[in-house]
């Protein structure tokens, strides 16, 4: 081993703590920016391997009267299509009485496949699956008896549960759709055998293709390619609803007739009786010819309850791994060069003495190199392997609110390259850079200490009120922290760069959670909406809310949805309200401006999307079909969702008739779970009301959401305060080295051993004190980038950070400063005066 060689060993078991602080700064880079980048994959990747091995469908076509096999021939013509009929509706059952997605269970079937939980698939007329959430949420078991309501259409009522299982169908354990029976909300899914529905023909068309399987359900060709299938299939049902209706209703006509020919022989024997029972058939034949009428319902994997939630939950971490980690890893890097600049700095004795020997530049130099890739590689790869490994792991563990996934956990092998090199750069870059500067020097001046950096006068000497009031130890202070600027510059970038990363991580949360409070907070002010049937009778409707104690009052207005087109860009499923009386909406609905001068006011992110500003046109093509031109009159703040707000005597000129209310809004006073149960039931069974959406829903979503990244932010948020630690102390570390001859001389001339503790961390509290303020305002900076990153079509995240955030970044900061000034306390009790004080000549 040459003496260089057995140099840098000694000078690595010398300085341990350096060299494990290059390694540990370099490892928390890398692993949060591996981590992090691997865990958005990870879960898109899982998910994709559940639904793939489950069969999920891509396409589900349902129809309102069942499809003949005239249907199943037309979807078949899709190329590549499997295609499969199943029975499913929607029905009351259980304990609760609570809605139900009844599926009829085949042996056969090769799509959504269940996935059991516990317990066996049914194999007798009498047996039922039951959603996973009867177990956890109902309390049933295995052996019990499930009972559906009389008006179910089963041939039995009471079902033996065999069963509990995940569907592919429904990822997400919260959510399970919404239906037109019970409150609105789908509660749990079933499976009894096909058999046992009394229904003739299937209602739900399941499409299949081979060649998505292995596509990312979540990317943009997997999305096109549906696209593209679904516009087929679209085609190939042309004018199918037509026909449909046609059919049906020439069967239901086949039986009215026969009726009517009965009818018509008792008109003979009674003429009394025969009348009224004409009343009746006729009323029949009416209803019969309303429910003939074929509508088509299609849906992708993005309309599945749960999908497109999970997916931009990906989508936020995807664009959290975009700043975050590489914000996190830039500082790591900046104080991995300014540490392996201060080593070599130290080392320059021992490099002059090297050349004055005769060796190369290259033979001195390279040692320093294999030091810096050493530290920068055990560094990485450390942070690699448990960043890749853990991080995407804790975050799969944490997503409970979706069915438990297949985890995949690949290795982001460009991640870690990226990483690689930038630990490289940050190491063996810094290196090469010293070194070849140190180098230039000849070996008398590499021998000789360099020279101390002469002080010059601060702006603050220029003060002379208040210069000449501060003692001696502030003084002395104040004038090194401007001397050294390379370390006060990084001290203050730490820990700027650890303050602005907490308080980044509690921005993201709260800023999430924000959108729903302020959406139904600051915009919208009330608590439900009532969707009313096209031929509703309204005072029915007020009669039933007035009943309800929690009800305070109400206001209707006249809601549909509709497509916005401008400059070549389109919005799909606006919301379209048009106020009966604009006095009352305005408390119920607070815009930015006024509606009556306006005519037209648009949301903000739909402005956005359609980049369209006050005084433009807009194409907007109702449900229904209708289209007219409208000019926006003005934009307004929104948060959740797509709004279009006409006054009515806009929609009265646009569409020539007075807008009909077919939706309440209502204003109600606090209510729990079964009071929103009960009046949501009693509005269905009048027969007048379609549903009734709560905002308590839409906000425990939103909730949930944010709250599921609580964990989440809970891991960055330790990182990040790790790193700041770790920074603070390398540099003090680097600090004290620097100055152990200027610190030595001041304990020599009777300084007591706090009062040289105080004069280096004095320096560290002002820079503490003046990194946190920037790093509020860089944490804000980077929140806000981030916010906008993850950003929906559907959702806008207002940047909030609450002042716990900014008070648990302030306090870590100041907990990391005490300790590093107590270590720091203990090592410069025990300083060699002599030996730091002796001549390097």
């Amino acid at each position: 081993m040459s003496p260089l060689t057995r140099n840098m060993w000694r000078d690595i078991r010398k300085s341990k703590g350096r060299f494990i602080a290059i390694i540990l700064i370099i490892m928390l880079g890398v692993l949060i920016f591996v981590g992090v980048k691997a865990a958005g994959p990870s879960l898109n990747d899982s998910l994709n391997k559940t639904v793939a091995d489950k069969n999920l469908s891509d396409i589900q076509v349902i129809s309102t009267t069942g499809f003949s096999e005239t249907d199943l021939k037309l979807a078949r013509k899709v190329p590549g299509a499997q295609v499969e009929a199943t029975k499913m509706k929607y029905v009351i059952g259980g304990k609760s009485k609570v809605a139900v997605a009844l599926y009829g269970y085949d042996d056969d079937a090769k799509q959504n496949q269940l996935i059991m939980r516990s317990g066996r698939l049914p194999q007798k007329a009498n047996e039922v699956v039951l959603d996973k959430n009867a177990k956890s949420k109902y309390s049933y078991k295995i052996g019990q008896t499930f009972k559906f309501a009389n008006d179910s259409g089963l041939k039995q009522k009471n079902y033996k549960i065999v069963g509990f299982a995940d569907s592919p169908q429904f990822i997400d354990n919260q959510s399970r759709g919404a239906t037109n029976i019970a409150d609105g909300q789908v509660q749990l899914f079933a499976y009894i055998p096909q058999s046992q529905l009394d229904m003739s023909v299937a209602t739900m068309l399941n499409l299949h293709f081979n060649s998505l399987k292995d596509k990312n359900t979540f990317s943009d060709s997997y999305k096109d390619s549906v696209d593209k299938k679904l516009s087929i299939l679209k085609r190939k049902f042309r004018d199918r609803d037509y026909q449909r209706t046609t059919e049906v209703t020439a069967d239901y006509l086949k039986q009215f007739d026969q009726q009517q020919s009965q009818l018509d022989q008792l008109r003979a024997v009674d003429p009394q009786m025969a009348s009224q029972q004409q009343v009746k058939l006729n009323e029949a034949r009416t209803k019969a010819l309303k429910k003939a009428k074929t509508t088509y319902t299609w849906q992708t994997r993005e309309d599945l309850p749960g999908f497109s939630a999970y997916g931009e939950s990906s989508d936020r971490i995807a664009a959290i791994a975009n700043v975050f980690p590489v914000f996190f890893f830039l500082i790591a890097a900046l104080i991995t060069f300014t540490t392996i600049t201060r080593m070599v700095e130290e080392a320059r004795s021992e490099i002059g003495t090297f050349k004055a020997f005769g060796y190369t530049k290259w033979e001195i130099s390279k040692n320093y190199y294999y030091y810096a890739i050493s530290a920068g590689v055990i560094g990485a790869i450390l942070g690699a392997v448990i960043g890749n490994e853990s991080l995407p792991r804790i975050v799969l563990a944490l997503y409970k609110q979706y069915i438990a996934l297949d985890w995949v956990v690949g290795l982001q092998w460009w991640v870690i390259l990226i990483a690689l090199v930038f630990s490289l750069l940050a190491t063996l870059g810094a290196a090469v850079i010293v070194i070849r500067k140190e180098l230039v020097e000849g070996p008398a001046a590499l021998m000789r200490p360099k020279s101390p950096k002469s002080a010059k006068k601060i702006l603050l000497e220029r003060i002379k009120p208040l210069w000449n009031h501060l003692s001696f130890n502030r003084k002395v202070s104040y004038r090194n922290l401007f001397r050294f600027k390379s370390r006060m510059f990084m001290t203050i970038i730490g820990i700027a760069g650890g303050t602005a990363l907490i308080l980044t991580g509690f921005g993201i949360q709260n800023s999430i959670g924000a959108s729903g409070n302020r959406q139904y907070g600051e915009i919208f002010d009330y608590q439900a909406v009532v969707k009313l049937n096209d031929d509703a009778n309204q005072t029915k409707v007020k009669n039933i809310l007035q009943q309800d104690k929690q009800y305070k009052n109400s206001t209707a207005i006249n809601s549909t949805t509709a497509k916005l087109k401008a400059n070549g860009q389109q919005v799909n499923d606006v919301n379209v309200y048009t106020p009966n009386s604009l006095q009352q909406f305005k408390k119920y609905v607070h815009l930015n401006n006024n509606l009556q001068k306006q005519g037209v006011i648009l949301s903000k992110k739909t402005a956005q999307l359609l980049d369209v500003k006050k005084g433009d046109q807009l194409r907007v093509n109702l449900t229904g079909g209708k289209k007219i031109s409208l000019k926006v009159g003005a934009i307004t703040d929104n948060f959740i969702g797509h709004f279009l707000y006409l006054s009515p005597q806009v929609y009265q000129n646009k569409l020539g008739k007075v807008a009909t209310s077919n939706t309440l809004l209502l204003h109600l006073s606090s209510q729990t779970s079964a009071q929103r149960k009960h009046l949501a039931n009693k509005l269905l069974d009048s027969g007048e009301v379609m549903g009734t959406s709560y905002t308590h829903d839409v906000l425990d979503t939103v909730s949930k959401m944010s709250s599921s990244l609580k964990p989440i932010i809970l891991i960055f948020v330790l990182l990040s305060g790790t790193l700041s630690f770790v920074v603070l102390y390398n540099l003090t570390n680097i600090n004290v080295s620097e100055r152990i001859r200027e610190l030595s001389t001041i304990k020599v001339l009777g300084f007591y051993n706090n009062e040289v503790t105080m004069y280096i961390v004095r320096e560290n509290i002002i820079l503490t004190i003046f990194g946190i303020i920037v790093g509020y305002g860089v944490g804000n900076l980077l929140t806000a980038y981030i916010l906008h990153q993850a950003a929906t079509e559907q959702v806008i995240f207002p940047l909030t950070i609450s002042w716990f955030g900014y008070l648990v970044a302030t306090l870590l900061m100041i907990i990391f400063t005490a300790i590093v000034m107590l270590v720091t306390h203990k090592k410069l009790k025990h300083i060699d005066m002599i030996g730091a004080l002796k001549s390097n000549e």
